[in-house]
């Protein structure tokens, strides 16, 4: 398989540590006007950019004077709520300066883990991308009840990848990369310039490190490269304080430790549909719309859909079968099975008027369906 280009990428995830984005004085505004500049160009040249930002527990614990990081769910979350006004400001600053505009989205589990809302948060994402803005995501720290333990947001990068399904996920953190030993400890440890995700001997190499603010070592980094090549996500680490990262990233220079994913982004999710056996439903194609995704790869609008069986939600796995019966076609429906059936047949323009609201004029999209 020929690993895409940086260059390439239609969508790229980046995460930003405290380590990275913070100094001894608060913000690193050298590092963020930096990373604004080349986030910009990025998009300027066709590269939606989400940026997954960790720093609101750091700056509202530097705006209460607390040296120490406490170990108190309560405390952490007030120190975020703080934080947070303060991350988005300086977020929106840093972009305004290069005409971009940034938007914040903050994220719990169980809105990557309801289905509903995990579409709703696609949806929103991928629109500001069109949008030309830029999405700054962190942890709902303020209302996560369980913990604040993503893995210093790493592991949230990971899913928000898997969400978009972006072509890479960039961990900027204040190190070169994996290295073979604690290069703080051992001065012959080498940099891992490329490995596999699913390398078994990466386990032994990452050590459970964590920072004064932070809570991410390359543990974590590395059991979110795993999470996000479930997507056919490739990753990257590498020191974001570093000035020629970010050159050596856009013009597909080695930088950091890359890991690679062995599952191609679109064949690991049509792998996924083919193997999910259970469908929650079946949409009845009449002969265009059977020809249209059989022979011309389309998305299935309404208007192709003759009749609608059983009972689903939006995103469940629904079967689509021809005229006779025969299924020729799995995918992700964009439309509960009560509001399928009332826009089936229709033309994808009436779908507002009908039903109140469009979640998408396809009722799958092409990206979401596989041929059986």
């Amino acid at each position: 398989m020929k690993k895409l280009k940086f260059s390439d990428s239609k969508k790229i995830v980046i995460k930003v540590g405290t380590s990275t984005i913070a100094n001894n004085d608060g913000f690193d505004k050298e590092f963020l006007v930096k990373l604004s500049s080349e986030v910009s160009s990025w998009m300027d040249n066709g590269i939606g950019v989400v940026i997954v930002s960790s720093g609101a527990i750091f700056a509202g614990l530097k705006k209460l004077k607390v040296n120490d990081k406490p170990n108190i769910l309560s405390e952490l979350q007030a120190a975020a709520a703080i934080g947070q006004m303060d991350l988005a400001q300086v977020y929106k600053d840093i972009f305004t300066k290069n005409n971009k505009i940034a938007a914040q989205v903050l994220l719990t589990h169980e809105d990557l883990s309801d289905r509903k809302r995990y579409l709703n948060a696609r949806s929103t994402i991928n629109n500001l991308i069109t949008s030309g803005v830029v999405p700054i995501i962190n942890e709902n720290d303020t209302v996560s009840t369980e913990e604040i333990q993503f893995g210093d947001n790493d592991n949230l990068a990971a899913m928000v990848a898997n969400l978009i399904e972006a072509d890479y996920l960039v961990l900027l953190t204040d190190q070169e990369g994996l290295f073979s030993n604690d290069p703080a400890i051992d001065i012959n440890a080498s940099l891992i310039e490329k490995a596999f995700t699913d390398d078994k001997r990466l386990d032994s190499l990452a050590k459970n490190t964590s920072s004064r603010y932070g809570t991410g070592g390359m543990v974590t980094k590395i059991e979110a490269a795993r999470r996000a090549s479930l997507s056919g996500t490739h990753t990257i680490i590498a020191n974001g304080k570093i000035d020629e990262t970010f050159f050596k990233l856009f013009n597909n220079k080695s930088v950091g430790t890359f890991l690679e994913s062995r599952l191609e982004k679109k064949i690991a999710k049509k792998k996924w549909l083919a193997d999910n056996l259970r469908s929650c439903g079946r949409l009845i194609l009449d002969k265009g719309a059977s020809i249209a995704i059989l022979e011309k790869g389309k998305s299935l609008l309404p208007i192709g859909v003759l009749e609608v069986e059983g009972k689903f939600d939006r995103g469940e796995v629904v079967s689509c079968v021809d005229s006779k019966g025969i299924e020729i076609a799995k995918g992700l429906v964009n439309y509960n099975s009560v509001d399928s059936k009332k826009i089936c047949g229709v033309s994808s323009d009436e779908i507002k008027s009908i039903l109140g609201f469009m979640n998408e004029v396809n009722i799958i999209h092409r990206d979401n369906l596989v041929v059986m």
